[in-house]
């Protein structure tokens, strides 16, 4: 039987260490501040958000939540995040996605500042991680290397294979990979022979949204198993790995939930942090 990583735990950790941090800043009249664009009135993301927002309050960072109907024009939201870029006093932007249909959801989440960008999504971001000279780094990718920090693992010369090649996690996370100096293969929908490629990993990632995707049979013995996914099966969540089988296979694995989620959010509020000291230092 594998190891569970216990991502709360750890993100529990995380937030310690953020609280600090945020402790500092306002020793220095700095109190970190977080914004949220939240548009229409769909559940899940609600639901983030207030988990979001209390999360911040956990740490001390101040948040504002900012609703609008889903029929609201882009141009508004394009408008207030010019407005939220130029405020001195906030520090982090985050615009939650899925944005209705009726909304450009590439436009606007570049319309966001860079050194506002909590997601990490901004292309100066993204191009500042591909070349290793990360600035923000999209929060679940980030949330993984945390948890294997924390759990002592070691990932040069590992063999990594990331399934999933998402600009929110696939790539991201390979990059990352790389800069740990793990040798890293990206499996995807269009990838021949898969299990050839998985049963080869050291340390294999679930990116690829579909419930219990990965078996034990697709994992080699002793390899750590980082699963990223959620998925609603039976009004149940579950995750892209089938943990109940591969938990035997696996050194390390993590569950879903209470694994890969809890450190996304504790990263956001690192990342308003790391944002809100970037601006402070010009």
């Amino acid at each position: 039987m594998g190891t569970i990583i216990d991502g709360a735990h750890w993100a529990d950790i995380s937030r310690q260490e953020t609280a600090q941090k945020v402790h500092a800043l306002k020793k220095e009249g700095v109190t970190p501040h977080l914004v949220v664009l939240l548009i229409g009135d769909h559940p899940a993301s609600a639901s983030y958000v207030r988990g979001k927002e209390k999360a911040a309050q956990s740490v001390g960072i101040t948040s504002d939540i900012m609703r609008f109907p889903a029929e609201t024009e882009e141009q508004v939201i394009l408008d207030t995040l010019d407005r939220l870029n130029q405020d001195p006093l906030v520090h982090g932007i985050l615009v939650q996605l899925p944005l209705p249909a009726h909304m450009n959801e590439q436009r606007v989440v570049a319309r966001v500042a860079f050194e506002k960008d909590v997601d990490g999504f901004h292309e100066r971001n993204v191009g500042a991680l591909s070349i290793g000279t990360n600035r923000i780094v999209p929060c679940t990718p980030l949330g993984v290397m945390e948890l294997l920090r924390y759990e002592q693992i070691d990932l040069a010369g590992m063999h990594a294979v990331v399934i999933g090649r998402s600009n929110i996690v696939g790539k991201p996370m390979a990059n990352l990979l790389l800069q740990a100096n793990a040798t890293v293969t990206i499996c995807h929908s269009r990838t021949k022979n898969m299990r050839d490629w998985t049963r080869q990993a050291d340390l294999l990632v679930a990116a690829v949204g579909i419930p219990r995707f990965v078996t034990a049979d697709d994992v080699k013995k002793g390899a750590v198993v980082i699963d990223v996914g959620i998925n609603r099966v039976d009004g149940k969540i579950c995750g892209d790995v089938d943990f109940s089988s591969v938990e035997s296979v696996a050194s390390k694995i993590t569950p879903v939930p209470k694994g890969v989620g809890p450190m996304t959010i504790a990263m956001l509020l690192s990342n308003t942090v790391r944002a809100a000291q970037m601006q402070q230092q010009g």
